[in-house]
Order: structure tokens, then C-alpha cells, then sequence
């Protein structure tokens, strides 16, 4: 992608799934990349190690940085970004992925556990815009934000209430943000990933019957995978997306598109 080889990106909760795909995609693009995680090293040692050669095998020569943190926890978040601007002297894209989910019935959910999703998933991807933007502004230099979203911005996703509105809110904060620092340079999108295979999905992968039923719902008949969805993130960060702001890309195989009603009926 044209652009990218050279820039450093920070890369939130990218230990596992999509935010480890899109750490390697973006060092195999020629990126330094931090990489972030929020409990074992080794998880995120392996994603470095991954990148690091897929970078050499493009014929880039890249660095890396492993730093541990809770984005939900400002003092982490603010942390992490000073460990990346000491250790590269600058940031130039931010992948605001971490995120988590809560299954239980909306009138039953612990008002903790919806505290703890909505803090991570919301309140971290804005505490590290945050800190992002106030280092792109001193820099007086233009950046780049892309947060994880999913289908689920715009589906309601019942029995996953505080995970559902977390991601609402994510598509609301992409688009503010990027309207309030368009004329800085400052470019913020999102996608919005559908069913994908993932650790955080191994209930329904590693299942037939239940990955029937997700496939039945889904246009092209398939989960989407981490690279996939790592490989729509390269372009919005890449000069070939420079006129894009303020967007979100699902990538979600049609899920969207009302699987249900492929079949004419009168209504």
C-alpha cells in the first residue's frame, strides 16, 4: 500500500485475532508497529515475532515494541503512547482494536460487567484517540486513527447489549472525531468487521451446527477472516485512502445487506 513503509502504528489489544492480524499486515507493509497487549507476553512476543518476519520476507527492515497495558485504565493508555514516542520519536497511526464481549440476557447483565465492556471497548478507543491526536497536533504533522467497530455498530445484537452499544458509540466517536480534526490532517476511519474467525469466536468456529446457523445468515455462505479484515485496515491507513474520513467499511461478507429477505416476498 502506498505510503505505509516507514510510519510507525500502535496497534491496541494485538496479542490475538484481528488486532495481531493487522499488526503483521501493517509491519509486512514496512511499519514499525507497538504492539499492545493486555495479559501474557508471550502472546504478544508471538505477534512480533510473526510480523517481524513477514516484514523481512517483503524486504522491509522494521522495529517493533511490545508494551502491556489495559486501555481501559488512562494511566496505561497514557503509558503506552509515551512508550511508543520515546522508543520511535513519533506515531503516525493508531489501530484502536481491543475490545471485549458480554453474553448474558440484557435485563440479568451485572452492571459492572456492562461497565467493564463499555471501558474497554469505548472509553479505551477514545483515550488513545485522545493522547493520539494531542501528539499528531504538537507534531503539527497529519495522522491516522481506524477504530475496530463491527456489524454490530448498526445490528442489534441482542443478549450482547453493553457490547452492542459500545459499538455504536465507536461509529459516533469515528465520525466526530474525524470531522473535528479534518482541517488538521487528521484522517479517522473504522471498519466494521461481520462474523470472523477468531479466538473470541471459537464457541460457534469450532462448532457445525452453530457455524451452519452463522453462515446461514451471511451472504457469501463464510466467516470473513483476520486477514481480511487487517487487509481493509492497510488501506485506510495507506495514501491510497487519503480522501477518506469519517467512514466505515463493513467487511462482512453481505451481512448487512438483510440475508433474510433474499427471497422475493410481498409485503
Amino acid at each position: 500500500m502506498r505510503g505505509l513503509a516507514g510510519k510507525t502504528a500502535l496497534v491496541t489489544g494485538a496479542s490475538s485475532g484481528i488486532g495481531q492480524a493487522i499488526a503483521i499486515r501493517l509491519a509486512e507493509e514496512g511499519c514499525n508497529v507497538v504492539i499492545n497487549y493486555r495479559r501474557k507476553l508471550e502472546e504478544g512476543q508471538h505477534t512480533e515475532e510473526i510480523a517481524l518476519q513477514k516484514a523481512q520476507d517483503s524486504g522491509h527492515n522494521v522495529r517493533s515494541l511490545l508494551v502491556q497495558g489495559d486501555v481501559s485504565k488512562e494511566e496505561d493508555v497514557l503509558r503506552i503512547v509515551n512508550s511508543a514516542i520515546a522508543e520511535f520519536g513519533t506515531l503516525d497511526i493508531l489501530v484502536n482494536n481491543a475490545g471485549i464481549q458480554f453474553e448474558a440476557p440484557s435485563h440479568e447483565v451485572p452492571i459492572d460487567r456492562f461497565d467493564q465492556v463499555m471501558m474497554v471497548n469505548l472509553r479505551g478507543a477514545f483515550l488513545c484517540a485522545r493522547e493520539v491526536i494531542k501528539h499528531f497536533l504538537s507534531q503539527q504533522r497529519p495522522g491516522v486513527i481506524i477504530n475496530v467497530s463491527s456489524v454490530h455498530e448498526i445490528i442489534p445484537r441482542p443478549m450482547y447489549v453493553s457490547y452492542a452499544l459500545s459499538k455504536g458509540g465507536m461509529g459516533s466517536l469515528t465520525k466526530t472525531l474525524a470531522l473535528e480534526y479534518a482541517d488538521r490532517g487528521i484522517r479517522v476511519n473504522s471498519i466494521a468487521p461481520g462474523a470472523t474467525v477468531t479466538p473470541i469466536n471459537q464457541d460457534w468456529v469450532n462448532d457445525p451446527e452453530k457455524k451452519a446457523v452463522v453462515k446461514s445468515h451471511i451472504p457469501m455462505a463464510r466467516p470473513g477472516t483476520s486477514e481480511e479484515m487487517a487487509a481493509a485496515v492497510a488501506f485506510l491507513a495507506s495514501g491510497e485512502a487519503a480522501y477518506m474520513t469519517g467512514q466505515t467499511l463493513f467487511i462482512d461478507g453481505g451481512l448487512t445487506l438483510y440475508a433474510d429477505f433474499r427471497e422475493a416476498w410481498s409485503a
